[in-house]
């Protein structure tokens, strides 16, 4: 089925994409509720990082990766399209991170995966806000890198914060304020090329992503300065995901996961969320129990993680490398999105 993205009957609506920016508010009032109330309650069984519990690998993170991971490979033309991308881009994970591990130390390579973590986050939430600002080249480029570079300092603040010592904590702190305030700065002076109300609450909105984050940072609210842009992240994906496949399946399904789902009448709106949920939980809780123990029993090797860090890990880089290409005007994507005036 061939569609033109302006006749796609299903739209990407930027209010919604904006009210997903909601988090922000709400993680800031539950901060000043429990430090002003509650005698930081909540802050004492909250984890210093999102990914120490299980449930929030499931809702957050891992789904839309995998959903992405899905959406590509479930469509046999994308296959065919991108396939010599794909087969270079995973030759270049294996000889990067077999090579790395013997000559580059563990920090080192954590700080390339969590720089292109960051850069990837921000990058689609920019990305999307660009057709909104109407900002010069130059002007979009500054935010988005002050965005990147302050991003990353309060990521390594928050999680190599057992790693460094005070001193180096401290240099952390005094370049993510700088990043953070030249980023305040960049954001008033933008403003003056925004055209419209809502394209300069969108703007500010992107801003703010880092504006509370580094807020709940130096408060140590770690938890909820990680699930700030994960979350607008995460649901801004799926809305172009579930979009996407609404105008590709909702009439006539084009690849097996919708013929099936079509059989038993499952909602096209909810199939790859619920299907890329389901596979998260599964693999997050029984993929490397599972592949550890087919192992011993075949060949009598233990084989740690190889799901949660290896598999996911894989699909994480890809998803960070395929998405930067793949929602660009004229990839076959695209033919499946529009956006509301």
């Amino acid at each position: 089925m061939t569609t033109s993205s302006n006749t796609a009957p299903l739209a990407v609506s930027f209010k919604l994409l904006l009210s997903l920016y909601a988090i922000i508010p709400l993680c800031l009032v539950l901060q000043l509720i429990d430090s002003l109330f509650l005698n930081g309650i909540l802050l004492s069984y909250l984890p210093s990082s999102p990914s120490h519990f299980l449930l929030f690998q499931v809702i957050f993170g891992t789904p839309h990766i995998l959903a992405s991971t899905i959406l590509l490979t479930s469509n046999q033309e994308y296959i065919n399209f991108y396939h010599k991308k794909i087969l270079l881009m995973t030759l270049a994970i294996v000889l990067f991170f077999a090579i790395a591990n013997q000559v580059l130390s563990y920090l080192v390579i954590y700080l390339f995966v969590t720089s292109w973590t960051v850069y990837h986050v921000l990058k689609q939430q920019h990305g999307v806000g660009r057709g909104i600002y109407s900002l010069p080249t130059w002007a979009f480029y500054l935010l988005l890198w002050l965005s990147i570079t302050a991003g990353l300092s309060i990521y390594i603040g928050i999680f190599l914060q057992n790693t460094l010592t005070l001193e180096q904590l401290g240099w952390v702190k005094i370049i993510s304020s700088s990043l953070v305030f030249s980023l305040f700065l960049a954001t008033i002076f933008c403003q003056r090329y925004m055209k419209s109300a809502f394209s300069a609450v969108f703007m500010w909105a992107n801003s703010s992503l880092i504006f509370a984050s580094f807020y709940l940072y130096l408060n140590d609210y770690s938890f909820l300065a990680i699930l700030i842009p994960r979350l607008v992240h995460d649901a801004t994906a799926y809305v172009f995901y579930i979009t996407h496949d609404v105008n590709k399946h909702g009439k006539q399904p084009q690849n097996n996961l919708y013929r099936w789902a079509k059989k038993i009448k499952l909602n096209v709106f909810i199939v790859l969320p619920l299907v890329s949920f389901l596979l998260t939980y599964l693999l997050q809780v029984y993929g490397d129990q599972s592949v550890n123990f087919i192992s011993q029993f075949f060949f009598g090797t233990e084989i740690k993680k190889a799901i949660t860090l290896g598999f996911i890990g894989y699909c994480s880089l890809m998803h960070y490398y395929t998405e930067a290409f793949t929602w660009k005007y004229g990839s076959p994507y695209r033919q499946y999105i529009r956006f509301k005036p």
